[in-house]
């Protein structure tokens, strides 16, 4: 493997057969806690579509294979305290997928608070609007309090959700398909619009779905939007490796991202698919400034916004514990549950407590390394330190890419885009330009044969 020290000696070196996938996580005011406290920061940048589309304009002059934006259908946390308002992503896509004309566009979408036909219907729509550059991240939504939105007392076991979501996603693909690409013929002269035989119901019958079809939107430029998962609990890697393309992840070492690399590289090897059909990226908050004391002086300035009292209260929802458990300058208690018991954020909930177990934090520290990220890697230093990281991560078989997060938005996106991009580009390691128009293109990733079509060819050559 050649080390970064190497490639800053050799800036030229190409990369000819592997680059960087970059996505950009934006969320309001960024992605620390305190963000918004900053002067020039908007509060109200959570419901300001020109924010957001300025964020995706900058990334997509860094030519960024994606923006991304989280979900949840509940209102989090303490709105007396930080910004709690938030757009319906898929909605917000499409105000981005007019100003913008390459970028990839991806949303979370729970499969437990929704049904497959709308769901399908909404994706199929904005790759049709945005030329095709739709994403949808899986998500099976953790949590009571989603479920008491949704007239339900609870949210369902964490397995239950899962089976849900793999029977949802089966369904979705086949709604996908139910248009033929050729079905729309538009021939004025003979009066006929579509070829009602290549327009097909799917008829699924499932232990969760019952879903006739076919689409009210014919087969749209990806076939398929690009399938994204979040989950690293067992649950979830097993659903990655049956049906995501691209994998969200969290990780705070090296070691830890090469192990998860591994495995789900090869859990997708064994279910028969390319392991390169399945880009893995984890999360990355980048500070940066021109020196490393620079760097950590503004990421102190950052902690110190951070309200403990509030955080406290959030550390404990996911430790499954009361606030007063939790004494601030103590470390977490010995007594907490075995993550087999935990039905919620399972992979989160085990992230956060071996941080803490193995760095010894105080719950006042572990409230301060997750204030940045929420468990993903801080990188503080100079961009030349923070692409040293993500060409050590790249090379080392722990990334395909990454999620990007800047800590404070807009500054930390445009700085990321100023100062990082070109020393990655100098190293060889990600895109001077576009070299298609679609998501799927940006991935490398094939477009999916419609199922019906392959039948019929099947049918014809048996015939």
């Amino acid at each position: 493997m050649t080390t970064p020290a190497e490639a800053n000696q050799n800036p030229t070196r190409q990369h000819a057969t592997r680059q960087l996938h970059l996505n950009a996580f934006l969320m309001s005011t960024g992605h620390h806690e305190a963000s918004w406290r900053l002067p020039e920061s908007n509060g109200l940048a959570g419901t300001d579509v020109a924010h957001f589309q300025r964020l995706a304009r900058i990334a997509e002059a860094g030519r960024f294979d994606s923006i991304f934006f989280a979900d949840s259908p509940v209102l989090g946390g303490d709105v007396g305290r930080r910004p709690s308002a938030t757009l319906e992503p898929t909605v917000l896509l499409t105000a981005i997928a007019a100003v913008t004309e390459h970028i990839g566009l991806i949303a979370t979408a729970s499969t437990t608070y929704n049904d497959p036909y709308n769901l399908a219907r909404r994706f199929a729509s904005i790759d049709h609007v945005s030329g095709g550059r739709a994403g949808w991240n899986v998500v099976t939504t953790a949590g009571d309090e989603a479920a008491k939105n949704f007239s339900q007392p609870g949210q369902l076991a964490h397995f239950s959700r899962y089976e849900r979501a793999s029977e949802f996603l089966d369904v979705a693909q086949k709604l996908w398909d139910s248009w033929d690409d050729d079905a729309t013929v538009v021939d004025k002269a003979s009066g006929v619009w579509a070829d009602h035989e290549r327009v097909h119901a799917i008829n699924h019958e499932g232990e969760h779905f019952q879903v006739q079809g076919a689409l009210t939107v014919p087969r749209s430029p990806q076939g398929h939007p690009l399938i994204v998962q979040a989950g690293s609990s067992e649950d979830g890697k097993n659903f990655a490796a049956e049906h995501a393309e691209a994998v969200f992840v969290a990780h705070q070492t090296l070691q830890e991202a090469q192990a998860f690399y591994a495995d789900l590289k090869q859990r997708t090897r064994d279910l028969g698919r390319d392991p390169e059909s399945i880009k893995i990226l984890p999360g990355i908050v980048p500070i940066i400034a021109a020196t490393e004391a620079e760097a950590r002086l503004l990421e102190q300035q950052l902690e110190d916004l951070i309200q403990p009292e509030f955080a406290r209260q959030r550390l404990a929802s996911l430790l499954g514990r009361s606030p007063a458990s939790l004494p601030l300058d103590e470390q977490l208690p010995a007594d907490l549950p075995h993550e087999d018991a935990i039905e919620g954020a399972k992979s989160r909930y085990i992230l956060v407590v071996e941080l803490a177990r193995r760095e010894h934090l105080t719950v006042r520290q572990l409230i301060g390394r997750l204030g940045g990220g929420r468990g993903h890697l801080v990188a503080v230093g100079t961009a030349t330190q923070i692409a040293d990281t993500i060409q050590t991560w790249f090379e080392s078989k722990a990334a395909d890419g990454f999620n990007i997060m800047p800590a404070v938005l807009p500054s930390g996106l445009q700085t990321f885009v100023e100062q990082v991009l070109p020393i990655l580009r100098a190293r060889g390691l990600f895109r001077t330009e576009y070299a298609g128009s679609t998501l799927r293109e940006h991935y490398g990733l094939p477009r999916p044969q419609s199922r019906f079509a392959v039948e019929r060819s099947l049918l014809g050559a048996s015939a």
